[in-house]
């Protein structure tokens, strides 16, 4: 790939342009369904050059384009409700950002400004009288009827009117009905709290009890802030009680008083729900060990059935690819061989078959057609760097390593499926190309543009990384690395480089796709002179259990060897100056970004860590004894993961920046670090961004953040000596 780049000058860097949403390329529509009877679709998509979405359907047939609810750009007031429903989905736009439909019946039903919009058989959007300020809404699959949550309570109505009825009654500061809790979409992805059952006849609906968690307050800094600012969770640290999550069922056909489910979740999780077809709902429970997952039927009346046991070591990852046949038959990908595969399971959870199998994984299930008999699928068959749709029989004898593929375009592809499976949008992107948005048919002889892309790089400014393949810190091991070269003087060397690093589990971020260009950090890094390296290092995710498993017990530990290696195989071909090497990452890699300055600082001199987890156990349950286990069983494993263990290592010039209400990585974990830091005889700049979350916001606070990252990264590279002092050293300090 060709090194020369329009790209500005080193120092001419123009922040505005690059915190602005939405990034260039990124205005494709979003959340795009199709209609019940295929022949149009819905979507989510901002006004040209904004970043405010509103509802779509597009007929596929005529090509008419009809606004089924729009949003004002000029509000972007959100409840608080709202405001950390976006922070757990990682939601930047405004206006409609979500939408439900019903499954058997032309009916979508959104959220905006309080209210309740509901649109049938493609007509615009109108008010459902009597839902006021909604927290969640749920269609019924007929779309005859809504159930929506208010103040913590279920209720539920006609969409075309009538009496509302109240399904729950006991909602109380601590107590909720219908909705999920903050461990379950934060950690588990699950974004729903109630199901409709496929009769429609009752709703199955979660009630999470938090009141035994004690209150935990963030309280801003009246110095760094206009006005002081407080909120109160009941946040579940390691160690310490989680929710009490239980399942309850509500009959809307009958005065029947509701039903508890006879499933005890304990100190556990809900981890899935899927209505049955042939009734009641198929449900798994986590232990809070998660090193196996429970799948239970759960039936109308509230009674039980364990089914079967998935284990693996050494822990469960969640997914949403589970599809339930109309003869009951469960199709499932699993983990259980170390790779993510497909497998068929009879009725009563007896193993049936395996569909797929190889050293690659399912990243989600698609669709099952029943009718031709087939199983559609994303996975990395050819190759971890794309995502590509496959199919499988689905009465395959034996399991098949090489799937037929139907995705032609390289790169990187999301598919929706049309419910009788004939046709399918595809979502796709390149480095060098923005998501293009088209609906394909099955057989392959017609296709609709949706979205066609209308920026590229050269056009946006961009500079396009290279893709390359080194060694791990074991040798054996490949790590796929992306390298976006900085603009330089021919013939002159290397110049200073900064490794951008997340490198946490359940992460890829290097890979065949527009987003790996347009990330502003990056492209601001690379404006003002940077090389900037990155790399998928052992411990992240869609490699197979074994590779992800690699800190299993310990962070810190091989990610930072592996972004070593990584670093002195660029250094080898030339690529980069080990005397002139940063580092910085927020949450995860902000972690890694402490713990490298740490570990490494002959290698690492500078650094700016956003948001890090200081020490584990003050971060939350689900995830931390995912990974580490209990604080009492490895007490050894979370001082090692701890940074107020090895910041005493630390020599180099580091900045600190954390939102001031960050109810993710709370702010006390940045106070913790510059205790510290200080206690140890170190030095390092915090600065906590006033209003702000884990996700920033907004575009001065993205500015911000750059701008004081950018000054101070330059600052620390410029000056003499600031680099390691030579090999020796490095060598002192790998052993």
């Amino acid at each position: 790939m060709s090194r020369q780049h329009s790209t500005p000058a080193s120092g001419e860097v123009q922040v505005d342009d690059l915190v602005r949403h939405p990034r260039p390329g990124t205005d494709h529509p979003t959340r795009v369904e199709f209609t019940r009877d295929g022949g149009g679709v819905t979507f989510l998509a901002p006004e040209p050059g904004g970043n405010t979405r509103s509802l779509w359907r597009l007929d596929l047939v005529s090509g008419a384009r009809t606004l089924l609810a729009s949003a004002d750009p000029a509000r972007r007031a959100v409840t608080h409700d709202e405001e950390l429903s976006r922070q757990r989905r990682r939601e930047t736009a405004w206006g409609i950002t979500d939408y439900r439909r019903s499954l058997e019946a032309d009916l979508i039903v959104a959220i905006q400004d309080g209210r309740c919009l509901a649109s049938r058989e493609g007509l615009p959007a109108v008010e459902v009288r009597g839902i006021k300020n909604p927290q969640a809404v749920y269609p019924d699959p007929a779309g005859r009827r809504i159930a929506w949550v208010v103040g913590d309570d279920l209720w539920s109505a006609d969409v075309d009117g009538g009496s509302p009825c109240r399904l729950s009654m006991d909602a109380e500061p601590g107590v909720t009905n219908g909705l999920e809790d903050y461990l379950a979409a934060e950690e588990l992805d699950r974004f729903e709290g109630a199901w409709w059952s496929t009769s429609r006849a009752e709703i199955l609906f979660a009630h999470v009890d938090e009141r035994h968690i004690p209150l935990f307050a963030i309280t801003s800094d009246k110095a760094a802030e206009e006005r002081a600012r407080r909120e109160v969770y009941r946040y579940p640290f390691a160690g310490e009680p989680n929710p009490r999550t239980t399942l309850r069922i509500a009959t809307l056909d009958a005065p029947a008083p509701q039903r508890d489910v006879s499933l005890d979740f304990a100190d556990g999780y809900l981890a899935r729900v899927v209505p049955h077809p042939l009734g009641g709902w198929l449900v798994a429970a986590l232990p809070r060990d998660q090193r196996s997952l429970h799948w239970y039927l759960v039936e109308a009346s509230g009674a039980t059935r364990e089914l079967w046991i998935e284990r693996t070591q050494p822990w469960i990852n969640l997914d949403i690819a589970t599809w339930i046949l109309s003869d009951g038959r469960v199709v499932r990908a699993t983990e259980t061989t170390g790779f993510r595969h497909l497998e068929v399971r009879a009725a009563d959870g007896a193993p049936d078959s395996r569909l797929t199998t190889g050293e690659w994984v399912v990243t989600d299930l698609v669709h099952v057609d029943e009718i031709r008999r087939e199983v559609l699928f994303l996975g990395t068959v050819d190759g971890v760097l794309e995502r590509h749709l496959y199919t499988v029989p689905l009465d395959a004898q034996q399991p098949i390593a090489r799937p037929m593929r139907l995705t032609a375009e390289p790169g990187w592809h999301a598919v929706k499926v049309s419910d009788d499976g004939k046709r399918w949008v595809d979502s796709w992107s390149s480095r060098t190309r923005p998501t293009q948005v088209v609906v394909r048919s099955r057989e392959g002889d017609w296709e609709v543009i949706v979205h066609e892309a209308s920026s590229d790089p050269d056009r946006a400014g961009l500079v396009v990384p290279e893709l390359l393949t080194l060694p791990a810190a074991d040798g054996a091991t490949d790590l796929h690395v992306a390298l976006f070269r900085a603009p330089s003087a021919a013939g002159a060397g290397p110049g200073p480089a900064v490794v951008w690093v997340y490198g946490g589990p359940h992460s890829q971020y290097v890979r065949e796709a527009w987003e790996l260009t347009v990330e502003p950090y990056r492209q601001a890094l690379v404006r003002a002179g940077f090389t900037v390296v990155m790399a998928d290092n052992r411990g992240t995710a869609n490699r197979g259990l074994a590779f992800e498993s690699s800190n299993a017990g310990a962070f810190g530990t091989v990610e930072i060897e592996d972004q070593v290696a990584v670093l002195e195989g660029l250094a080898a071909q030339g690529e980069v100056d080990l005397e002139r090497v940063a580092i910085s990452g927020t949450s995860y890699g902000g972690f890694l970004t402490v713990m490298a300055m740490s570990r490494r600082p002959d290698l690492f001199h500078a650094g700016v860590a956003g948001a890090p987890v200081v020490d584990w156990r003050g971060y939350d349950t689900a995830y931390s004894e995912r990974y580490l286990g209990l604080p009492a069983s490895n007490a050894t494993g979370y001082r090692r993961s701890s940074l107020l263990s090895h910041v005493g290592g630390l020599s180099g010039r580091l900045l600190i920046l954390h939102g001031a209400v960050d109810e993710n990585v709370h702010p006390r974990h940045t106070a913790w670090l510059r205790d510290a830091l200080r206690a140890a005889g170190r030095n390092a700049t915090a600065v906590m961004l006033p209003d702000e979350r884990h996700l920033l916001a907004r575009p001065a606070s993205r500015k911000r953040w750059l701008t004081l990252a950018l000054g101070h990264l330059r600052d620390a590279m410029s000056r003499p000596g600031a680099g390691a002092t030579n090999a020796a050293a490095r060598g002192q300090a790998a052993s």
